[in-house]
């Protein structure tokens, strides 16, 4: 069986980048099932505490932490388009002034929205003085999809997203570079069943899956082509060893 040289180079090359691609895809499912068991030792091991040092988000972020401070109302965002058991509503998320100095954001928690006004934000407490938070270090508050870059939010109370680091810009406030996801009652009666942390391990695994049987089909196609090729070239054989005989 004769192999022809050019599909049989694009046959391998398209192997060689499928199968690569495929190794790739588990690399990054085995790098986020270890962030997983990571997130899960952060949430066992003891809380830590906030103060006027800022801390970089690699090393606080999904870690157990509290903060002691007073709520800053007057600054509060409102996130949009934050659903909670197919209900629509808002995540609140409001500063706290730390008693040590510095500001970090709080995620407080979800408040339905009013169905009858879009803008309207029903009441909710917001405890005076000084108050014990306790939740989880995150990159931000949750993100939802947004047309644009949402310049046109900056000094809006509802928002599509918020970004820690324009909003401090923003704001003037010396905040810590990530949002405490709020998990303790303070009396409010927000909603704070987050969701836990996903970090698309299954979504890599198949597309791994996917590389690789291309890599299969492209080789399946290579074989089922050369032997067509095989049974063209022997019937061409055939014929010319018919003629010449009859010659």
């Amino acid at each position: 069986m004769k192999i022809r040289f050019w599909p049989a180079l694009i046959i391998l090359i398209v192997m060689a980048v499928t199968i690569r691609l495929g190794f790739w895809q588990r690399d990054r499912a085995h790098q986020k099932e270890q962030l997983n068991a990571r997130i899960v030792a952060f949430e066992n091991a003891p809380a830590r505490r906030l103060g006027a040092v800022p801390m970089a988000l690699k090393d606080i972020e999904f870690h157990r932490v509290t903060a002691r401070g007073t709520f800053m109302p007057d600054q509060v965002v409102y996130l949009d388009n934050r659903p909670y058991n197919d209900q629509p509503g808002f995540y609140v998320v409001m500063p706290l002034k730390l008693d040590d100095g510095g500001v970090v954001l709080v995620n407080r928690g979800w408040l339905p929205r009013n169905i009858s006004d879009r803008t309207g934000i029903e009441p909710y407490a917001t405890p005076g003085g000084e108050v014990e938070i306790e939740g989880i270090a995150r990159a931000n508050a949750s993100q939802a999809f947004e047309l644009g870059q949402g310049g046109s939010a900056a000094k809006l109370k509802i928002r599509q997203n918020l970004n820690v680091a324009a909003y401090a810009a923003e704001t003037g406030l010396p905040l810590q570079p990530f949002v405490i996801q709020q998990m303790n009652d303070t009396g409010d009666k927000l909603v704070r069943g987050w969701p836990a942390p996903t970090t698309g391990v299954d979504t890599n695994y198949g597309y791994m899956l996917q590389w690789w049987g291309m890599a299969a089909a492209a080789l399946g196609f290579g074989l089922y082509a050369a032997r067509r090729a095989a049974k063209k070239d022997e019937s061409k054989d055939g014929a010319a060893r018919t003629l010449d005989s009859n010659a």
